[in-house]
């Protein structure tokens, strides 16, 4: 009996030292499952939660508008010497009384957000889908300096047209992502962002939501006004729907030759100072 005991004591023994030796070995030798593991979780469509600005935040920020120190009064009747100091007054009023940032907070948690890696940085995007199946992918662009909330208008009547008196086939799956550096995307910590690589980073976000055509459309500094939005893989393939192609009331409304001269002026003198706005203006 004891003779089996010892067998027994020297089994379990030898079977725990060779647990710890694997053990030891195992982690020594590196875990490439889970490096990988991490850089696919970073590519990956994670879901994004909008944070919550702290009361505390929103009064300091109306306490360091309405603590203002205002210049005197223009000297004289128009804009020529910039913008008026009552449109400035105006406009902190708004912000310092009547603005609501939680009316603003509400209609962006009750959309979906996500959020993906690409090049390093952190990219945010509103996806929302169509009911409709044969949707229309379309990834929106807002302007400098600007924001997402510019668009929130037009999610509905682009994901649910028949709601806003159009066709289903006049859906779309609308994607509308922050630019770098604004919004809830990352910071870039060093030169290098600009509309090419922009273009491409959104052509990656639009194949990782598994989209092979699509349209895409931007403001004053990417896809509607820059050259450089050629770095958009070329995806379309389709006719725009005919709600697309009818022009818009006031584009039947000839301007007068005097404003169309002036406006001419004008641009021409943007160009020549090297002003962005004149790009989409030509």
């Amino acid at each position: 009996m004891k003779t089996q005991i010892k067998i027994l004591f020297f089994s379990a023994k030898s079977a725990l030292n060779s647990l710890v030796t694997i053990a030891v070995v195992a982690s020594a030798v590196p875990n490439k499952s889970a490096a990988a593991t991490a850089a696919q979780d970073q590519t990956a469509i994670r879901p994004f939660k909008i944070p919550v600005v702290s009361q505390t935040a929103l009064d300091d920020l109306r306490r360091r508008i309405a603590a203002t120190r205002w210049p005197e009064k223009e000297t004289v009747a128009d804009d020529s010497q910039g913008v008026q100091l009552a449109t400035m007054q105006a406009l902190a009023k708004y912000w310092a009384t009547d603005y609501d940032w939680r009316k603003c907070e509400a209609k962006l948690k009750a959309l979906p957000h996500f959020v993906t890696n690409i090049d390093g940085l952190d990219i945010h995007f509103i996806h929302v889908r169509s009911k409709n199946p044969n949707a229309l992918p379309i990834i929106i662009t807002h302007g400098w300096p600007g924001s997402i909330i510019e668009q929130l208008k037009i999610i509905d009547p682009l994901t649910n047209p028949t709601a806003h008196g159009g066709k289903a086939e006049d859906s779309f799956d609308v994607v509308i992502p922050s630019l770098p550096g604004y919004g809830f995307s990352g910071k870039p910590t060093k030169p290098g962002w600009n509309p090419v690589s922009i273009a491409k980073a959104w052509a990656t976000l639009m194949q990782r939501l598994g989209y092979t055509k699509y349209v895409a459309q931007g403001g004053d500094w990417l896809c509607g006004s820059h050259p450089d939005c050629s770095a958009f893989t070329p995806t379309w393939q389709r006719p725009f729907p005919p709600t697309c192609r009818r022009p818009l009331p006031w584009a039947a409304r000839r301007p007068p030759a005097s404003r169309l001269m002036n406006n001419t002026r004008g641009i021409n003198s943007m160009t020549s100072t090297s002003t962005g706005w004149a790009t989409p203006l030509r």
